[in-house]
């Protein structure tokens, strides 16, 4: 196994890995910007090392500071996390040809799956249903007015190398299309330097559920079922959790099929979340593969009794997937709460500041993913993501129960919070009885 990783990412996830590895005896090297000095995840590695200024650009994203940290330190493979540089196949690649193991897909691998129209195309001919739409990138607005007439409104622009929500435009007639599509192109050209955008049916009162899948360098793969992320705001996922209740067993069954032939497809190996569009009539549909571990890997992890970061790890060093031929099953249910230093009753405004009390909820079933500590101040410059609270119970009914529990124990003071937020969405009758789609959250807000 590896001696001696580097973490290419900070927060919760960083203080994620850093466990995994010292359950496996691998020493680690944290990586921070000015503004992270007194983070929790720093104090708990083996090593750490400054690589600039706040800004991420000239720090978590900067690939030579990485890199030099990685050889200054003798680290053998970087872990990316999630966000930052975790989908960069350049990085993958930069990292390959220095020697060091990227501890994630190949370049090969993250290059294919990030340009959404080739994902698409990839998909379609694995066999695997995806939205209708164009078939590549929409070159200008009279071919958008064309491929809209033939599939029908409403429609969706969205960017090629998108994520995030970013450049994403629905339009329901032509004007909005018009406006939307020039909209998206600039939208996506800012975000990602890149403005290519392409189409596709929009599906009305969806859920949307993402299936986790592993494989190794030899060809297996594994998918360990769903997670439902319909309670969402703005694209950004609120509330997660496995099974979905809107999946039954003969559905759940043809979508794991469809997700291994897909991630076999690209030849894809280490950890990856195909996410889908599941619509009243539980027709599915591709909408994107993310090539990293997601901030929800803790959900599956409590219901299928796995370590996701621990697999990573011994599929980058090269080990066979040791469950592959056996049957994978859920156990219980579990519900996921991202707790975001966000102002609900403003619009989910951010509030940065200091964190003058924290106390976490515990007890059988609870589960609490954070670096955060009564003392320590958010900084401005991050994702507002403060803690994952995970609540598991042997249903439905008892996890729900068991968050709202939670929710109650939880103290955080200093800052604005999501938690009354998710209070109230576990006391609303439609989340209990499992009958929401994507819109849930701006019904929910009364928008």
């Amino acid at each position: 196994m590896f001696k001696k990783i580097l973490i290419a990412n900070r927060g919760e996830i960083a203080l994620r890995i850093i466990r995994a590895c010292k359950e496996m005896g691998i020493r680690t090297v944290a990586v921070y910007s000015r503004a992270d000095e007194t983070s929790l995840y720093i104090k708990q590695a083996d090593e750490s090392i400054c690589i600039g200024p706040a800004q991420s650009n000239k720090s978590y994203l900067s690939i030579p500071n990485l890199i030099a940290a990685a050889e200054i330190t003798d680290a053998e493979a970087i872990h990316p996390g999630y966000g930052f540089l975790a989908e960069n196949a350049h990085f993958a690649e930069i990292c390959r040809d220095c020697s060091i193991k990227f501890i994630g897909p190949s370049p090969e691998a993250i290059k294919k799956l990030g340009d959404k129209v080739f994902a698409k195309d990839t998909m379609r001919k694995a066999g695997v249903p995806v939205v209708p739409g164009s078939e590549g990138v929409v070159k200008d607005d009279k071919e958008a007015l064309k491929i809209a007439k033939a599939i029908g409104y409403p429609v969706i622009v969205k960017a090629s190398a998108g994520g995030g929500g970013r450049g994403m435009r629905i339009a329901h007639n032509d004007v909005s299309l018009v406006n939307g599509y020039l909209t998206a192109r600039a939208e996506a050209e800012s975000a990602f330097g890149n403005s290519a955008v392409y189409i596709e049916k929009y599906i009305e009162e969806p859920r949307h559920v993402e299936f986790q899948f592993l494989g190794d360098e030899y060809g297996e793969v594994v998918h360990l079922g769903e997670r439902d992320c319909t309670v969402q705001r703005k694209h950004q996922k609120l509330i997660e959790e496995a099974p979905s209740p809107g999946l039954n067993p003969k559905i759940r069954e043809e979508m794991g099929r469809a997700v291994i032939k897909g991630a076999k497809a690209v030849n894809y190996s280490n950890a990856g979340t195909m996410e889908f569009l599941v619509d009243k009539y539980n027709k599915y549909y591709f909408m994107e593969v993310n090539t990293r571990i997601q901030v929800e890997h803790g959900v599956t992890e409590t219901v299928m009794g796995i370590d996701l970061i621990k697999q990573q790890l011994k599929i980058a060093f090269g080990e066979h997937l040791s469950f592959a031929k056996k049957e994978m099953h859920f156990r219980g249910h579990a519900i996921e709460c991202r707790i975001n230093a966000e102002d609900p009753d403003k619009g989910f405004l951010p509030s940065p500041g200091k964190i003058t009390q924290f106390i976490v909820p515990g007890s059988i079933g609870i589960r609490v993913d954070t670096q955060v500590y009564a003392g320590y101040s958010i900084p401005p410059f991050y994702d507002s993501m403060i803690a994952k609270l995970i609540a598991f119970g042997d249903d439905r009914t008892e996890a729900i129960e068991r968050m709202a529990r939670a929710l109650d124990e939880f103290v955080i003071d200093g800052i604005k919070t999501t938690i009354p937020f998710h209070k109230k969405v576990m006391q609303n009758s439609s989340f209990r009885r499992g009958e929401f789609s994507t819109s849930f959250v701006d019904t929910f807000l009364g928008k």
